[in-house]
């Protein structure tokens, strides 16, 4: 671990940095410097395209040197930048700035007053962070979730035909599958991710108070409606938001992080459902050599992926209920707490994927205890009762159900023998008195 992690404030930039390390090209202050560069430098190239009067000579071929400046961002670039800030005391100023240095590098100093130019700040921060979002989102949040998903999709086929008593209220319950449980989880997930997949990547661009005023007076003949709405949707790839204020309505962005919490929620729900599977012995877990379990009982394997998981969805959750709550709402035409928040939307995604790491590491451990599984269906033969009543129903026998609910709750142990002494005593004939006996624990899973 580098010097700077030992010292990092968050652990999702210190301790967890492995593991967050690939949202750092999306999330980061240098990230969030290039992504709004290459909006500036996407904007001025749009308005040559159009072109504006004054930039009709401008020669196109140097449009793919323009964008070198952000496809060849660095570090030391984002420095530059920053210290420019320290005089601007505004961030994006700076990069305006920055860009126009730039051109004059290149030779293009008679052009530089076209950068930024008629917007607000907003138009380049809600571009560039929902462009940032979106990519992350499709280069390393998908990437991970399909991973998880897909371990969980085995696991489900795998353990498709192993019986396992249920617990419904914490009591034993009618029998189901471990693989059909598991199974549950998974079209859980599609279902949510579906509906994440269906929300859209919404961005503002119009200017101060989002009516394009400075680009309207100076060109009244060019339709800027139309203009903002190809330049977001074609270059940019978003879905342009239409009319707005000063910045982006964020509804569509708040939606986008209630979907993710939904997800995180499913995934909470599977972590304490094998951690108590663990706690009830019907798992095993893996032995790594060298590690430890716990540091004064030898014999202990804890189920710490699957803790570990479910504290950082935790985490990850308050985080995205706040965002979502927050961002839609704005005083007037703006005020700047959008700005602070929004500063944050790497954090609840970085904490993410830490817990579905965790998870997956967690789902690699297990080992199938299936000695575990057979016993607790053998000690818990009451749970048959459902069956044979619903049968002696079906023969229109008086009372069914009072009839078993007299045989369960006794204090007397419900074993295979007891039910068959029962069901001799059933008026019913032979053949339905074998039917019932041919019931079992482990064969009474449904469909």
């Amino acid at each position: 671990m580098a010097l700077n992690e030992l010292n990092a404030i968050s652990p999702i930039d210190g301790r967890y940095r492995n593991k967050t390390a690939s949202l750092a090209p999306y999330f980061s202050e240098e990230a969030l410097i290039k992504y709004r560069v290459r909006v500036e430098i996407e904007y001025f190239i749009a308005l040559c395209e159009i072109p504006l009067p004054q930039l009709a000579d401008f020669d196109n071929s140097k449009f793919n040197s323009l964008r070198d400046i952000y496809i060849n961002f660095n570090t030391k670039d984002a420095i530059e930048i920053k210290e420019i800030e320290k005089t601007t005391n505004h961030d994006v100023k700076a990069v305006e700035y920055f860009i126009k240095s730039a051109f004059d590098r290149l030779g293009l100093s008679k052009h530089k007053e076209f950068i930024h130019f008629g917007l607000t700040s907003q138009d380049i921060n809600n571009t560039a962070i929902p462009l940032s979002i979106k990519e992350a989102l499709n280069d390393v949040y998908v990437t991970q979730y399909l991973e998880v998903l897909e371990k969980l999709r085995e696991l489900s086929q795998e353990w498709a035909e192993i019986p396992m008593l249920a617990r419904t209220h914490g009591q034993p319950a009618s029998p189901t599958r471990l693989g059909k449980e598991i199974a549950v989880f998974v079209t859980r997930l599609k279902e949510q991710f579906n509906l994440l997949n269906d929300i859209p990547s919404a961005a503002k661009f119009g200017g101060a108070t989002g009516n394009y005023n400075a680009h309207q007076v100076a060109y009244p003949q060019i339709d800027w409606k139309n203009f903002g709405e190809q330049f977001v949707t074609d270059k940019l790839g978003l879905h342009h938001s239409f009319p707005t204020t000063q910045i982006e309505h964020y509804d569509h962005m708040a939606a986008l992080f209630d979907a993710l919490k939904r997800i995180n929620t499913i995934i909470l729900d599977l972590d304490r459902d094998f951690w108590t599977y663990v706690s009830m012995d019907y798992f095993k877990q893996k032995i790594k050599a060298g590690e430890v379990g716990s540091s004064a009982m030898p014999h202990k394997v804890n189920p710490i992926d699957f803790e570990n998981s479910e504290g950082n969805l935790g985490i990850a959750n308050a985080i995205f209920e706040h965002l979502s709550a927050k961002l839609p709402v704005s005083r007037l035409q703006r005020d700047l707490t959008d700005s602070t928040v929004l500063r944050n939307v790497g954090v609840p995604l970085a904490h993410t994927i830490i817990a579905f790491q965790s998870t997956l590491k967690g789902l690699n451990k297990l080992l199938l205890n299936k000695e575990k599984f057979e016993q607790d269906l053998e000690n818990n033969w009451a749970v048959v009762a459902e069956a044979i009543q619903t049968i002696l129903r079906r023969e229109g026998y008086p009372n069914p159900y009072e009839a078993l609910k007299g045989l369960t709750r006794t204090n007397s142990k419900i074993n295979q023998e007891s039910i068959a002494d029962f069901i001799d005593t059933l008026d019913v004939s032979d053949v339905i008195k074998s039917e019932l006996k041919q019931i079992t624990p482990s064969n009474y899973t449904g469909i």
